[in-house]
C-alpha cells in the first residue's frame, strides 16, 4: 500500500535505520543520504520517508509530500554548495528510464558540469 513501509524496500530499510547511509540531511518528511554509486562531485539522494514506488505516484498521492521532497533538494544542493555551479535534479520513473529502487527519489546531482542532453 502506498506510504507504508515495505519489507523488500532498499529505501525503506535506510529510512528506518535497518540498512546504513550516509545521512547528509533528515527532517520529519524526508531523508538525503550520500549515493553508494556518485555520478558527480555532490550525488545526494533525497528520498520521502513513506513509501510510493516513483515519483508520479508520489505526486499523486501526497503532493505535499513530493513537495517536501523538492524542497530538501534544493537545501541539499544549497548545504552543497552545488547552488554556485548549478545542479540537476533527477527522477527516474520506470526501469526504462533507469529506476533501480523503487521508492520515489529525487537525485541532486551537481560539482561537475552536466551536459545536456542526458545519458
Amino acid at each position: 500500500m502506498a506510504g507504508e513501509p515495505q519489507a523488500d524496500c532498499l529505501f525503506c530499510k535506510i529510512v528506518s535505520g535497518e540498512v546504513p547511509a550516509t545521512v547528509v540531511r533528515e527532517t520529519e518528511t524526508t531523508l538525503a543520504f550520500r549515493d553508494i554509486n556518485p555520478q558527480a562531485p555532490t550525488h545526494v539522494l533525497v528520498v520521502p520517508k513513506a513509501h510510493y514506488p516513483d515519483a508520479a505516484s508520489l505526486a499523486v498521492g501526497a503532493p505535499q509530500l513530493a513537495a517536501d521532497v523538492l524542497h530538501e533538494a534544493g537545501q541539499v544542493a544549497a548545504d552543497e554548495k552545488a547552488d554556485r555551479s548549478g545542479y540537476r535534479i533527477v527522477f527516474n520513473t520506470g526501469s526504462g528510464a533507469g529506476q533501480t529502487v523503487f521508492h520515489a527519489h529525487a537525485h541532486v546531482l551537481g560539482g561537475r558540469g552536466l551536459e545536456w542532453p542526458p545519458g
